[in-house]
């Protein structure tokens, strides 16, 4: 059994990201120290244990920091090997979760941030791009409970932090999450079911009153 001795985690508590591995963390049993950074100001141990990014979250275990989200759940996965597995076990299967889970990685953070940062013809683009995402995330999910099947994993710890963003990137985009991808919304429910997911996200309405300080920070109307 790993070590749980010096468990930290250094984090933004809206950024889904660092969400990710907190929901990992539960599911794994792993106890840790929680320490919100001020991405602002950022702090000394951040800088140090990210000198390269420099940014939220960083896994520090037993002194050795870890960086990016979803190296950071494997790593999880890897050292408490003995707890919930969170990725597959078959060869395939784990490089399909990590396929789906670099899609979540490289298109929803990017696409919302348009849908509330750019206006006109833009916002439109970012619109219909968000929409052609969740159809593509909602037929890799099609009629399974979820993205790995029954078991709750890699995939869905990635893509389920973006869910409490839902109601902004609808109240920006004009468009309605349930209207182009309904089982993802009942994806969301079940995952809302689970403590390490219940615990971790914060209500849709907080999220959308964060995006609305992130418009007035950088002076967007």
């Amino acid at each position: 059994m790993a070590s749980e001795k010096g468990v930290v985690l250094l984090d933004f508590w809206v950024s889904p990201f660092g969400q990710r591995v907190r929901i990992a963390l539960a599911e794994k049993g792993v106890d840790y120290e929680y320490q919100e950074q001020n991405l602002a100001e950022k702090s000394p141990l951040l800088l140090k244990s990210n000198p390269v990014h420099k940014k939220i979250p960083v896994l520090i275990h037993d002194g050795k920091p870890v960086c990016e989200s979803l190296i950071i759940v494997q790593y999880i996965d890897e050292v408490w090997s003995d707890k919930y597995p969170i990725l597959p076990s078959d060869p395939y299967a784990r490089a399909q979760a990590r396929f789906w889970a670099d899609f979540v990685d490289k298109k929803m953070y990017e696409c919302g941030t348009k849908l509330w940062k750019l206006k006109g013809e833009a916002q439109e683009e970012a619109n219909k791009e968000m929409i052609d995402i969740l159809k593509l995330l909602e037929a890799e999910l099609g009629d399974k409970k979820y993205f790995g099947g029954e078991a709750f994993g890699f995939v869905d710890i990635t893509f389920v932090p973006f869910t409490s963003w839902f109601y902004s990137y609808e109240t920006f985009g004009n468009f309605k999450v349930e209207e182009v991808a309904p089982k993802l919304v009942a994806w969301t429910k079940r995952c809302m079911e689970r403590e390490s997911v219940a615990k971790t996200l914060y209500d849709p309405i907080k999220v959308y009153e964060f995006v609305c300080f992130l418009k007035k920070r950088y002076g967007i109307e």
